[in-house]
């Protein structure tokens, strides 16, 4: 446990103690405290959660594949969640400025059998079918910290202290974090979890890994007309505005009551520093396929998250004593198939199947995930990824190999961490973008916020910890031009202009931390890794509906 400064005294916590404790409740996290619970009704299990509600964080696709559901809760479909979208159709098209070309769809992306929801929505009918067998959810009560014993095991998790104003006084309001003790803790916190990212580098969990790889997913969802939408249609693109060298593509899935949800991925692991993630996406709303559809629509929710890419060579060791990874903080989304939640609820289980089994010791789960049906689905994709690193057509060309012999090269093709990729200025050849005039909402980030919904008290500690400020106005707008500015999407970053107190202009960076949609995007690109996020205060953040 992390120990306060010599001169501060002790603040007595509340303890709570568990059997289990599970940080996130997302599917895997869900899917674990169910299955537990099916399995080991007496044991105590509890799940915090950082969002205000259950799903407020959730954002994703998501078109999901049923068989991990059907597993779990065999009756699902008597009582679905609230958006459940049969698929029907399929389409891949390969955009240019102006156009596209119907393209065969890839094997992995037919989704007839699927069904399209959404993932925030999903987890908010998971949580009560939870509480129904037993398991104790707390919305609201951010992990701040893991609970060490003295041989360093994992022994549970700190929740934030609430009411701590900006310079770090206390407000009146202030009530201390309370401990929750458990004998094991399960880590489902999703893509670039900040607990995970402690843990990883405490118990080197990556020594023998691949780093891992992200994108981020930047999300909206709309309403149209009703006679626009055909429900259960399913559209992915790639190509335009995306250039060769840069790892982009979209999704629209057409839903039920005239909604649309559409979003734009781009790989983080992008080489020109001038790329902007998020208005690629609102160039891609705006091309002549696409705009047809949302002209005199209205949004309904937005949001981004990153999304974790890296697959089978990145999969870091899931055990460490007191403790497992599940999910999408584990890294088991498939790369080609677009899709996570099945991967999220297998493990899930699996974990909850392993606990009860070794008496709720961690040690054999990493073996037990790695000879699993999980991980076979991600060794036999392992190299599609990858393979874009070395532009569009060789990797379509890789992509169409490891899918014609399943996966069978002989070779393991490497991942680099994201943040390296980046090109300096005047390195980087500017590509060719082909921008089109915007006139589809959002016109700017901050009008994006908006429709996250995204709240944090103004007067709390700013949770993305930057080590060095220094280097932003030096180093990093001489080499790469200050990128945190372009790859947030929620305005976040500004270098400012402001006199320093003898009246001399002076460059600094202003961080808009009340605009951060907790897509984790800045912690995973800073070229410098200076940018650290932590949790803000519980339930602090976005308020997707729906996304």
């Amino acid at each position: 446990m992390s120990q306060p400064p010599n001169d501060a005294p002790e603040i007595e916590r509340d303890v709570m103690e568990y059997d289990v404790v599970t940080v996130g409740a997302g599917p895997s996290g869900l899917a674990f405290a169910i299955r537990l619970k099916q399995l080991a009704p007496d044991l105590s299990v509890c799940v915090i959660e950082k969002s205000s509600t259950i799903g407020a964080h959730i954002l994703s696709g998501a078109v999901i594949e049923t068989g991990p559901l059907d597993a779990l809760l065999p009756n699902w479909r008597d009582n679905p969640p609230p958006i459940c979208v049969p698929a029907t159709d399929d389409e891949f098209w390969l955009l240019s400025q102006h156009g596209g070309r119907k393209l065969p769809v890839p094997p992995g992306m037919h989704n007839h059998g699927n069904v399209i929801v959404s993932l925030g929505a999903m987890c908010a009918w998971l949580a009560p079918q939870a509480e129904a067998l037993g398991v104790e959810i707390y919305p609201g009560f951010a992990a701040a910290e893991t609970l060490h014993g003295e041989d360093g095991s994992v022994q549970g998790v700190r929740i934030g202290d609430m009411g701590i104003a900006k310079d770090g006084s206390h407000k009146p309001g202030y009530t201390p974090g309370i401990d929750i003790r458990a004998k094991l803790t399960v880590l489902a916190e999703g893509a670039r979890g900040h607990l995970t990212k402690r843990l990883v580098k405490r118990f080197h969990l990556d020594a023998d890994s691949d780093p891992q790889g992200y994108s981020i997913g930047i999300k909206e969802l709309w309403q149209v007309p009703e006679e626009r939408v055909s429900p259960g249609k399913i559209v992915h693109s790639f190509g335009w505005p995306a250039d060769n060298r840069t790892y982009g593509g979209s999704f629209l899935y057409h839903l039920d009551k005239g909604r649309i949800a559409l979003g734009y991925v781009s790989g983080l692991d992008y080489q020109d520093p001038d790329y902007r993630p998020w208005e690629a996406f609102q160039q891609w709303k705006n091309h002549p396929m696409i705009k047809p559809l949302l002209e005199g629509g209205s949004i309904l929710s937005a949001g981004a998250r990153a999304i974790v890419t890296g697959g089978w060579q990145s999969l870091p060791r899931v055990e460490m004593p007191g403790a497992m990874l599940i999910g999408d903080t584990a890294g088991l989304l498939n790369v080609p198939k677009v899709k996570g939640t099945h991967q999220a609820i297998r493990s899930g289980m699996l974990a909850a199947e392993h606990a009860v089994a070794a008496g709720l010791s961690p040690e054999g789960f990493d073996a037990r995930l790695r000879a699993s049906d999980v991980m076979d689905e991600l060794r036999k994709v392992r190299n599609i990824k990858p393979g874009f690193k070395r532009g569009l057509w060789f990797g379509m060309l890789n992509a169409a190999w490891e899918t014609v012999t399943g996966g069978r090269s002989p070779w393991t093709l490497k991942n680099k961490a994201d943040w390296s990729s980046l090109d300096r200025l005047g390195q980087h050849e500017q590509p060719r973008r082909d921008y089109v005039e915007r006139s589809l909402e959002p016109r700017d980030r901050l009008a994006g916020v908006y429709y996250a919904a995204t709240e944090h008290d103004e007067d709390q500690p700013v949770h993305l910890k930057v080590a060095d400020t220094t280097v932003c106005v030096t180093r990093c707008t001489e080499e790469y031009g200050n990128p945190c500015t372009r790859f947030c999407p929620a305005g976040v970053y500004e270098i400012v202009e402001q006199p320093d107190p003898t009246g001399t202009p002076a460059r600094h960076l202003q961080i808009n931390a009340a605009n951060c949609v907790h897509c984790k995007t800045c912690d995973i690109k800073d070229p410098y890794q200076i940018i650290d996020w932590v949790t803000p205060e519980g339930g602090a953040g976005p308020n997707y509906q729906n996304l």
